[in-house]
């Protein structure tokens, strides 16, 4: 048995059952982990302490004591996620030597049910961007092609679970941080309904915006993790195809689309029909005008008073022009000092129309169209295209044109991240390059059980994704 190839929930049941001594598995993935180090897939790894978790976690087993449903099971978490004792640097300088005392909740929650975190996973420096070329923790790198990048901003978290250095993770999600790095390396994301998670402990930039979400290589871990961080433990079984009925948003979400990615949307959305799925053709014209009076306007203006209340509450002794002062990556450096501290910074008047007049213009349009045709969730790739490489990362080429990476990234991800909806990303196939693809699926706000129950019935029929082959 390959144990680095084990789910969460599968490794749980083993270590239950005494077929599998949690020490052995940690000892499995912190090999993977060493001999993926070209990945740059972390910035911290909690080797002895890993290590002697699950020695006492064996022991607590071996004692005969109620263990929890992710006993002695390892997860990783991205760098902007609080784990007692462990630094969280952000991805950035100024914080490389800040190191909390208590743990985020999510991360609490799933520690009191026996996981075991490996390490922090490399980021996008302050989560502002979707390469994960960070200048000051090192470039990373997909497992399935390391000439390119993982997408971001959780992408260690993301390349990580993919080359099996670890089952599950956390991640976090403004714009489409779960979910882009899901489906450029081939696993699956959750990003759910704002505010179903805590957000304290994390380090923000739009409480707006801002959510954790899992992420790992099957749907089962992600229904798994979120009923352990929620408290919510009724089973999510996968949803019968025939009663799902889903919108297929031509416009906008698949108007420009990489030829590799229209080919196997179009191949998902064909299978899925014959599978008894109904799909409904419908078109959202208005989306991206909506979209884009919400987008920056929240995430600019907050990104300066949410993380200085952050840095105040935690008592790091710095400020946001401290840490904007340290800033390694250019694009972010180049960000902070424009348009967040800059002379382009969002005034408040145009940030309070964002949040009062067209958010909720936004969470209407969307609330409308699925009720409208009676709407599960929106179906459309995740992204445009798959993973492009390190070099030059501020563009990429699309259909003959150089456009901004980030922005082409995002452009399926973000509208729904404005509108707080849930959205989950699953590994759909592999472009002729050998290139992992996904299929993001959105909701109604407060239907991340039911988008769950979907996952596991398209992960049913749709390809299973192969393992790196590095």
């Amino acid at each position: 048995m390959d144990l680095s190839e084990l789910s969460a929930a599968d490794a749980a049941q083993l270590i239950r059952e005494n077929k599998l001594d949690s020490r052995a598995l940690v000892k499995a993935l912190l090999d993977q982990i060493d001999a993926g180090a070209d990945l740059h897939a972390f910035i911290a790894i909690d080797r002895e302490g890993a290590l002697h978790a699950a020695a006492n976690a064996d022991r607590v087993r071996d004692g005969g004591k109620p263990l929890g449903p992710l006993h002695g099971v390892p997860i990783v978490v991205k760098d902007n996620i609080h784990v007692a004792g462990l630094p969280n640097t952000a991805g950035t300088p100024a914080l490389r030597n800040f190191i909390p005392t208590a743990h985020a909740p999510v991360v609490k929650a799933l520690i009191d049910a026996g996981a075991i975190v490996l390490g922090k996973n490399n980021m996008h420096e302050l989560a502002f961007g979707i390469t994960n070329d960070n200048a000051a923790f090192g470039s990373t790198r997909t497992p399935y092609d390391t000439r390119r990048f993982p997408g971001g901003s959780s992408g260690g978290t993301g390349a990580a679970i993919a080359a099996r250095m670890a089952p599950a993770g956390l991640g976090s999600d403004t714009g489409g941080s779960v979910r882009v790095p899901a489906a450029l390396n081939g696993i699956s994301g959750l990003r759910p309904t704002l505010g179903r998670y805590s957000q304290e402990g994390i380090t923000p930039i739009s409480s707006t915006r801002d959510t954790a979400g899992p992420m790992a290589r099957k749907v089962a871990d992600l229904v798994l993790l979120d009923q352990i961080i929620t408290g919510d433990h009724r089973a999510v079984q996968a949803a019968d195809l025939r009663s799902i009925r889903l919108g297929v948003p031509r416009l906008p979400y698949y108007s420009n689309l990489d030829r590799e990615v229209a080919r196997i949307m179009d191949g998902t959305l064909s299978t899925l029909r014959t599978a008894g799925v109904q799909l409904v053709e419908i078109d959202m014209p208005e989306l991206i005008e909506t979209a884009s009076k919400v987008s920056f306007a929240v995430a600019l203006y907050e990104g300066n008073v949410d993380l200085a209340a952050y840095l105040a509450k935690y008592n790091t002794g710095l400020t946001v022009r401290d840490v904007a002062n340290q800033i390694a990556s250019p694009d972010v450096k180049g960000l902070f000092d424009t348009s967040i501290l800059g002379e382009q910074a969002i005034p408040e008047p145009v940030y309070r129309e964002a949040v009062q007049k067209h958010r909720p213009t936004l969470q209407k349009l969307f609330a409308d169209i699925f009720a409208k045709h009676g709407l599960d969730a929106l179906v459309f790739p995740t992204t445009s295209l798959p993973a492009q490489p390190i070099e030059n990362t501020m563009e990429v080429m699309l259909n003959g044109k150089m456009l901004p990476t980030f922005f082409t990234f995002i452009s399926n991800t973000d509208p729904g991240s404005n509108a707080g909806v849930p959205g989950l990303s699953v590994p759909m196939g592999l472009t002729a390059d050998g290139l992992p693809v996904g299929v993001a699926l959105e909701g109604p706000a407060g239907s991340d059980r039911r988008l769950l129950a979907i996952g596991l019935a398209l992960e049913h029929v749709l390809p299973p994704m192969p393992r790196p082959k590095r």
